[in-house]
């Protein structure tokens, strides 16, 4: 019996290996990562060119505590990501992971503010369903019920506005008009709570787990935008996800060139290799901080050599073959093919996503946009049936956490057209196979 234990019971067999898009158990059977992992994997397992650079890393050293030395990998790679960051983000701070970054970003806002005079902002809004991590901070502005509601005793509230699910609302994604309707939500409750009290509005710009890559309608990005510059309200963009390349842009924001305040930034940012993420912040916000006596937040493993060198190394590799523009290519691709699917498979009531960063939702109409009963945990059921047919994908409660199912087809920035195919072969088989246990007055 295994001394680990995670979120369920569920047992999965032993990794024996992994390359490229693939993974083989320790009875050498065959996956395809259809989903990176929980999207992380962007460049692909086992690139000999990053563990070249590890190692060659680990010849020097592993740690170096950042209270005590600076290291080359760490600066090259601060150097590196403001480069890639919008105009006026060019201070980095690392972390271990996607819920550091959250929590680095709210308390580099809150820090901000008493440090502007403004101690009265405190609330962060965000939107519903959303999720922005696991820990306690990262939590209060996660709209995502089963995960949060076991935890609000032990939070404070934070408000939160919908999110622009316009597929679900009947409305049309490519008007602008759909993108103000979504953006007033924003300001209704900016003017509600008080602008003085709202510290900062943290949003994915191509949505996640929660939301399954819903892409915002027309205008939503640069609307919110102005709206939290008129109110004085910092806007937080979570790339978590979205940022690294995967969606055909290195940051998902740069498909509507809308700047933020602070990016949190982790997954696909070191590939897996290592963990790693970061907070990049406004030069001006950080000086301000700085000036007020320092950033009271750290982590031990901030700026951690080995995964500095690992993270700089994947962003060369990105660069170098050319992966952000694969995956806007491949991404065409495996999403005209779900597309295909959808045509065979009334139960498929959508398909979204950019680049990489694609997903299905399973509906029982897919013109009433009702849900699959929650009883039949499609979610949890497609992904087990593709699972046994050497497919990973991942999924999720649509609506809130509770009802609805999404999946997310998220491989690797290094697959290929052929692959592609592979992947479409699998996952169609496997929808056959759920799709034929459906009750009759479904299927």
């Amino acid at each position: 019996m295994s001394r680990l234990f995670y979120q369920t019971r569920l047992e999965r067999p032993a990794l024996e290996r992994a390359e490229g898009i693939y993974l083989w158990d320790t009875s050498g059977k065959r996956y395809i990562d259809g989903s990176s992992g929980a999207m992380v994997s962007n460049i692909g397992h086992s690139n000999p060119r990053v563990l070249d650079a590890m190692r060659k890393q680990m010849e020097s050293s592993t740690f170096g505590y950042r209270l005590h030395f600076k290291t080359e990998a760490s600066e090259r790679l601060a150097d590196k990501a403001a480069a890639l960051a919008p105009e006026g983000l060019n201070r980095v701070f690392f972390v271990s992971g996607g819920s550091e970054a959250t929590e680095s970003a709210i308390k580099m806002a809150r820090q901000y503010a008493l440090a502007q005079g403004d101690a009265q902002r405190f609330k962060v809004i965000s939107r519903t369903p959303s999720y922005h991590g696991s820990t306690l901070g990262a939590l209060a502005v996660t709209g995502y019920g089963p995960l949060a509601a076991p935890f609000d005793p032990m939070m404070r509230p934070m408000p939160k506005v919908p999110a622009p699910r316009a597929y679900l609302d009947g409305l049309d994604i490519d008007d602008r008009a759909t993108g103000q309707h979504y953006a007033q939500m924003l300001e209704d409750m900016i003017v509600s709570e008080g602008p003085e009290t709202i510290l900062a509005f943290i949003v994915e710009p191509v949505g996640g787990a929660s939301t399954g890559a819903l892409v915002p309608p027309a205008g939503y990005m640069q609307a919110i935008r102005e709206i939290c510059t008129r109110h004085g309200v910092l806007l937080i963009h979570d790339e978590v996800m979205s940022g690294g390349g995967r969606t055909g842009r290195f940051f998902g924001a740069d498909h509507w060139g809308t700047t933020p305040d602070l990016i949190c930034l982790s997954k696909g940012f070191g590939g897996g290799y290592v963990p790693l993420g970061a907070m990049i912040a406004r030069d001006d916000m950080v000086e301000a901080v700085l000036d007020a006596g320092g950033f009271a937040h750290g982590h031990t493993y901030a700026g951690n050599p080995l995964a500095c060198a690992a993270g700089l190394a994947v962003i060369k590799e990105i660069e170098a073959e050319g992966l952000t523009e694969n995956a806007a290519k491949i991404g065409d691709l495996l999403k005209a093919r779900l597309e295909a699917l959808m045509q065979r498979y009334p139960i498929i009531g959508d398909v979204r996503g950019k680049g990489l960063l694609l997903a299905f939702e399973l509906m029982a109409d897919r013109h009433t946009k009702e849900a699959l009963p929650a009883k039949l945990n499609a979610y949890n059921r497609l992904v087990e049936i593709a699972y046994e047919n050497g497919l990973i994908i991942y999924s999720r409660r649509t609506r809130g956490g509770y009802s609805g199912d999404h999946f997310l087809v998220c491989p690797p920035m290094i697959t290929t057209p052929e692959q592609v195919d592979e992947i479409i072969a699998l996952l169609d088989a496997s929808l056959g196979t759920f799709f034929d246990e459906l009750p009759a007055n479904i299927a």
